[in-house]
């Protein structure tokens, strides 16, 4: 498929795709017109890097990653190291440290919040 139908089937734009290209996320032939041509696996590629830039990765570790990761078919990579098991897991110690202080962060705002409205309920003239 043509670059711009993986843009609109994923939700990423052309620029990002070529992107992931020159950082290695992303592989494509060329037609003999010279235009990218991405075979449909694709579509799930891009969505798995879009999920690890999302957990707050850089490219670099996402292209140690994503060979790593299950196969579409659910099968586990065999390119997997304890070393990157390693890595991983602290990625995933410091996404749920993030996790909980944002959760403090929003248990605080929902305090002012209470307080707040309370303190506008109590005012003469609201109901």
């Amino acid at each position: 498929m043509r670059i711009g139908e993986l843009a609109a089937r994923t939700g990423v734009s052309e620029r990002s795709l070529r992107y992931y290209e020159e950082q290695g996320l992303l592989v494509s032939d060329r037609t003999p017109g010279g235009h990218r041509d991405f075979a449909e696996g694709a579509v799930d590629r891009v969505i798995r890097i879009q999920e690890l830039y999302a957990a707050g990765l850089h490219s670099a570790k996402i292209a140690r990653i994503l060979p790593c990761m299950r196969d579409e078919d659910g099968g586990p990579s065999v390119r997997a190291t304890p070393e990157l098991v390693a890595e991983l897991t602290t990625e995933r110690d410091r996404i749920d440290r993030t996790v909980g202080d944002l959760l403090r962060s929003r248990e605080v705002l929902e305090e002012v919040i209470d307080t707040a409205a309370g303190d506008t309920a109590a005012r003469p003239g609201h109901t």
